[in-house]
């Protein structure tokens, strides 16, 4: 929560503190130890602008009805040089208190002096955190559920640096193992189709035409050299080449999407610096494997796992469990990271648990390890799914995506939903420049607010640092709400970083923008009285700067005019 809030939470339960205090030197109630209470923002702001249970809580204690105690403490409160004004008792005992005008005069002055920082916290200092995100696998092009993770992950890195946090982004490159194999066979054959007839393509080989393009390019540069080279020096020559074309233009791809990565780390590195032989070395040496036909296991099921893993084939190669346990290993422990946070797939719920196995077997705390499940996405236009086929590889794309859609929509759309919940991505909506786009709908809301600045400058008034006499005179339900919203900000970017879900702060400014377009509608900003005026300006401004900062921090623009 924001330094205010957070000050008024602490000064209200001092206040409820010192109201038992009084209630029992009174004798209202019995002198027992005050038992556990909270104190919360009530969802509904006719119950209040915080509200607490003490009454309920301390029932068994002062063995009395909660509503007694509730009329004690209210009888005993004293709200003198507080910022809150009153306290009501509701229901069976909730005590609800309302704050005063100057408490929300505060929160506009707040906004104003922190500026672009408002919104941010040190809730997460001193704690080292990775997001590992997107990580397709290099042999193609990203498809539209990659798109979604990116925006996903590079928001939440985001939300969780505005909360404090110490952040890295990295994508882990798939640079061996089975993909990289079959990369391999369709290049190859792609190649050797150049050249001699009757090759056929595996139908679980990639059929995308990117694997043509790289099968063309690489026999323009080298002709026919290597069509009758041995198939291993073939091979590694065709995916030398295209490999790290591909890489480049992930890469590329992503930086057009707005993401840069701090690491890009390969997963070949692992097994040229021994990890991969380290890491199974130690789980050895913890008595947590043994040999069974042929092949070696992990006893994940006796660390949360539902069955025992392969780390090592019967033929002598490691399973693709073992460089990824070598990975996460280097996150946590060689590299240091505090938490590690993968966002993956739906088909990843397995992977889970193995993992967490893995690592707690490994004596890491498998709490420092948190899974984003992201679920599918499905493409809608005029109202129909558009089918993708991954066998005739005319699969949307993320480049082909935003050749459709602004990149704004798009990072903002894949937010609109907890990771966890399937999306129907509208394509036509997301290219709307309409109220029911939500995200023009938002930037419109800034683009609004800068126009009615302009306005006055252009009429000559100078816009000032309202007084607090001035703010105080916004006392309009539109008002009051609106900057009750405001003041949440701080608290909701934390929330999201708790719960890893940006899309908490898509709704919260997706709601400031109705709120702000409310008041609009309600109250006139340029009016006759000069201090009102000065004040809801300084609203308005208030309102456009956190607009901005929420926008800035999902790295989506905030357009002065629309």
């Amino acid at each position: 929560m924001s330094l205010l809030v957070k000050e008024t939470q602490l000064e209200l339960r001092r206040k409820i503190m010192e109201a038992l205090g009084r209630a029992v030197a009174n004798e209202e109630l019995p002198a027992e130890p005050i038992p556990d209470f909270i104190i919360e923002r009530p969802s509904n702001s006719a119950n209040g602008d915080f509200s607490t249970n003490v009454a309920m809580a301390g029932a068994r204690a002062f063995k009395k009805a909660p509503r007694a105690i509730a009329e004690s403490v209210v009888k005993n409160l004293d709200l003198e040089d507080s910022l809150f004004d009153k306290a009501e008792i509701a229901g069976p005992g909730f005590i609800n208190f309302f704050l005063s005008q100057q408490y929300y005069t505060e929160i506009l002055k707040d906004i104003a002096d922190k500026g672009e920082d408002y919104g941010k916290s040190d809730f997460g200092k001193g704690k080292k955190v990775l997001v590992e995100f997107v990580s397709a696998n290099p042999t193609g092009p990203m498809h539209i559920g990659n798109a979604r993770g990116g925006a996903i992950g590079d928001c939440l890195a985001s939300v969780l640096d505005y909360a404090g946090y110490d952040v890295s982004r990295e994508f882990y490159v798939n640079d061996a193992g089975n993909q990289i194999e079959k990369f391999a066979t369709s290049l190859e054959v792609r190649y050797l189709q150049l050249y001699k007839d009757g090759i056929e393509m595996p139908e679980d080989a990639y059929q995308g035409v990117d694997i043509t393009a790289h099968a063309k390019a690489f026999a323009a540069e080298f002709g026919d050299k290597y069509v009758e080279a041995e198939s291993a020096d073939r091979r590694k020559a065709l995916v030398d080449f295209a490999l790290p074309k591909n890489i480049a233009g992930l890469e590329r791809d992503l930086l057009q999407y707005r993401i840069k990565y701090d690491h890009w780390f390969k997963e070949s590195s692992l097994h040229n610096d021994g990890s991969v032989t380290e890491v199974i070395d130690k789980l050895k040496s913890l008595g947590v494997t043994y040999e069974k036909d042929g092949a070696l296991w992990f006893k994940a099921s006796e660390y949360g796992n539902d069955k025992d893993i392969v780390l090592i084939r019967a033929n002598g190669l490691p399973t693709y469990i073992v460089p990824d346990i070598a990975y996460h290993y280097n996150k946590l422990v060689t590299r240091g990271n505090d938490i590690a946070v993968d966002v993956l797939g739906a088909d990843h719920h397995g992977y889970v648990p193995r993992m967490k196995a893995a690592l707690t077997a490994l004596g890491i705390d498998a709490g420092r390890l948190n899974c984003v499940i992201m679920q599918m996405v499905r493409l809608v236009r005029d109202g129909e799914t558009i089918k993708l086929s991954k066998r005739s590889g005319k699969a949307i794309t993320l480049t082909t995506l935003l050749e459709e859609v602004p990149i704004d929509a798009a990072r903002f759309f894949f937010n609109l939903r907890e990771p966890n919940s399937h999306f129907d991505f509208d394509l036509d909506l997301a290219a709307q420049e309409t109220s029911q786009n939500p995200v023009y709908y938002v930037q419109y809301a800034h683009a609004r607010i800068c126009s009615i600045i302009k306005k006055a400058e252009n009429e000559g008034i100078v816009i000032r640092n309202a007084a607090d006499e001035e703010l105080n005179l916004l006392n309009t339900s539109e008002e009051l709400e609106l900057i009750r919203h405001l003041s949440g900000l701080t608290d909701e970017i934390i929330t999201a970083a708790k719960a890893y879900d940006p899309a908490k702060i898509t709704h919260y400014v997706i709601e400031l923008a109705t709120l702000f377009h409310k008041f609009y509608n309600a109250q006139r900003v340029m009016c006759d009285d000069e201090g009102l005026m000065q004040a809801r300006l300084n609203l308005c401004i208030a309102v456009k700067d956190t607009i901005k900062n929420i926008l800035t921090m999902l790295k989506i623009d905030a357009p002065t005019s629309m």
